[in-house]
């Protein structure tokens, strides 16, 4: 079983790797050590939330490139 710090560490690691600023990092990191994991699943939900809100956009956005390709290159080939 790893240790507080290594725990600490891999907690750090992890919310870093999720897109995490450094703000965010310091004040899950403190509320994790102070076992107060309810305000630190509200934080990751909304932290979700928002990169989710990411995704979709994005996917709207290739969604429209899509179209766009498809439009012409349907015309083009009405052209030949």
């Amino acid at each position: 079983m790893p240790e507080a710090s290594d725990t600490q560490s891999i907690l750090r690691q992890n919310l870093m790797d999720a897109g995490c600023d450094q703000e965010m990092v310091q004040r899950c990191a403190a509320l994790a050590g102070e076992e107060r994991t309810a305000e630190v699943l509200r934080i990751l939900s909304r932290h979700r939330r928002t990169l989710l809100d990411t995704v979709h956009q994005r996917e709207k956005q290739i969604d429209c490139l899509d179209y766009l390709v498809y439009k012409l290159k349907k015309e083009q080939s009405m052209e030949e």
